[in-house]
């Protein structure tokens, strides 16, 4: 990923957030000459190996699991908030006219070398986690316990846990830091009117970002 100095975003905790707040990863390995791309949603934890550890699955009628490579890292890409950025919103454009659209975004992209776990008791502390995790916000959180057990075991029999050990987490937040001030809050002001959660969220980190920043090329 090609990330210009002023876009390059390396504060371990900034990178974990992301992960943890946007978990669907997509998983990209190569397999026999091609790329596969798989969406996961993903457990991060950030406690273990230098750079943290991800744990999903996959169907076990999914090929990828067994044909990944075993020498070559994979990728995994988390998306965050992310907008299109129209110049009308610049007040330079108003004066010059030197301004053109781009695209607003926010991603980490993690490597590691995955290995593939068939192991029940791993299998069923993983999807117990996951489930918890996400049923958390619910008024009454389902609970992998509340389906019959011998449907549990059919279910486990029929995926494949997937752990990542990171080695690297890249991050590139492409957030109008190279636009002067006056344009950034511009930005801030067009995306809040548009009056929806993905449109705000990248105007928090416009906000956020705008005094942290140098000008410079628009990657």
């Amino acid at each position: 990923m090609y990330v210009p100095q002023h876009h390059d975003e390396s504060d371990a905790g900034v990178l974990r957030a992301l992960i943890q707040a946007h978990p669907l990863g997509t998983w990209v390995t190569q397999s026999d000459g091609e790329l596969l791309a798989n969406p996961i949603p993903f457990l991060f934890d950030p406690n273990r190996g230098a750079h943290g550890t991800l744990a999903g699955h996959v169907a076990r009628a999914n090929p990828v699991w067994h044909s990944f490579s075993k020498t070559i890292s994979s990728l995994v890409i988390f998306q965050g908030a992310q907008s299109y950025i129209t110049p009308s919103w610049y007040p330079s454009k108003h004066l010059h006219g030197k301004a053109v659209p781009t695209w607003n975004y926010a991603v980490v992209q993690a490597h590691g070398l995955p290995r593939a776990i068939e192991d029940r008791d791993w299998l069923l502390h993983h999807v117990t986690q996951l489930t918890d995790t996400h049923e958390a916000g619910q008024a009454l959180p389902w609970k992998v316990t509340d389906a019959p057990p011998d449907y549990i075991d059919r279910m486990l029999q029929a995926i494949v846990g997937i752990e990542i050990p990171l080695t690297r987490l890249v991050g590139k937040w492409k957030v109008s830091q190279n636009r002067p001030q006056s344009d950034k809050l511009g930005v801030v002001a067009g995306l809040l009117a548009r009056e929806d959660s993905t449109a705000t969220a990248m105007a928090g980190l416009v906000q956020r970002y705008a005094e942290q920043t140098t000008p410079g090329s628009t990657g």
